[in-house]
């Protein structure tokens, strides 16, 4: 289409120094008659095919992503929806931090969705159409759909757009999360927590003597018995815990642990390969998609262009 406006324009122009041409004809007959050199010359500065063509203006950026540009409309939006979404929740947060948050997450799209084409993602138009029309029939009809992508700050042109980088980026995601191992290294343990040095002493020196352990944790922690379950690496919220019982082997239990909760005493049961648990497993996944979201940023050609 551009291309017949620049050819429909250019006819215009061919014709208009005809017209020209006649005209200045026209005149010389009654008087001195224009050389065909002085008349070409006039036709041909009138405009050129490259002082024809329509400028094109690129939409005011936010940020651009490897060359891949996102709007300031785009960008805004997303502040407004995520503005929208802390008010229902009643969470709170800073404007700067708004605007990291928003941020992030377009960026963090951009990013999946790319990978997503590299690695062989495909959705036409056709596909695109037909999961709008499939939500349409959820939200009860075209109508809801529109009024929803007007309460969620979208018009039909960016929701179709926002639609498509966001089945791109979770697809790639799936990816991402799918490739995490259903079993890995384990330790199987517990603990005795306690809330004083002394008493943690005091049953350490009892540990000592030859007293079982399993009946110590029950003493202390009666619903658990001061079970851990399985967890591999980096799944315990203290680290020095995690640390000390990687550091023994099945029967073994460490000196006792200071921690900002207490202090631990902690015994190895089993250790080996072993099935990760639902929520092992789920934050190995939050944490390779981080880790691989993380790598992309460090790699790729981020450029934040708001204006401070």
């Amino acid at each position: 289409m551009h291309n017949q406006l620049i050819t429909k324009h250019w006819i215009h122009i061919v014709l208009a120094a005809a017209l020209l041409a006649v005209v200045l004809s026209a005149c010389g007959q009654q008087g001195d008659t224009p050389t065909p050199t002085a008349v070409q010359s006039e036709a041909t500065t009138a405009a050129t095919p490259e002082e024809l063509r329509p400028t094109e203006t690129e939409a005011p950026l936010a940020a651009r992503v490897n060359g891949e540009g996102i709007s300031q409309d785009e960008f805004g939006a997303e502040l407004l929806r995520l503005q929208d979404a802390q008010a229902e929740l009643q969470k709170t947060s800073t404007p700067e931090e708004q605007h990291q948050q928003a941020m992030d997450e377009l960026i963090d799209q951009v990013l999946l969705a790319q990978a997503a084409y590299t690695n062989g993602f495909e959705l036409d138009d056709a596909a695109l159409q037909a999961r709008i029309d499939q939500l349409a029939e959820q939200a009860g009809g075209a109508g809801e759909l529109e009024s929803w992508q007007n309460a969620n700050h979208y018009t039909p042109e960016s929701f179709r757009a926002a639609l498509a980088r966001q089945a791109a980026a979770a697809w790639q995601r799936d990816r991402l999360v799918d490739s995490v191992a259903e079993s890995g290294e384990q330790i199987h343990a517990r603990q005795i927590l306690l809330l004083s040095r002394e008493t943690a002493d005091a049953i350490y020196n009892q540990l000592q003597s030859g007293v079982d352990f399993s009946l110590l944790a029950n003493q202390y922690d009666p619903q658990t018995g001061g079970e851990l379950g399985w967890f591999p690496r980096g799944y315990l919220l203290q680290p020095a815990v995690e640390e000390a019982a990687f550091a023994l082997q099945p029967n073994q239990y460490s000196q006792v642990i200071e921690t900002p909760i207490g202090f631990h005493i902690v015994q190895v049961i089993e250790r080996g390969d072993h099935v990760y648990a639902p929520d092992v497993r789920h934050m190995l996944q939050e944490q390779a998609l981080t880790g691989w979201l993380d790598e992309q940023r460090s790699q790729g050609q981020i450029e934040i262009l708001l204006p401070d």
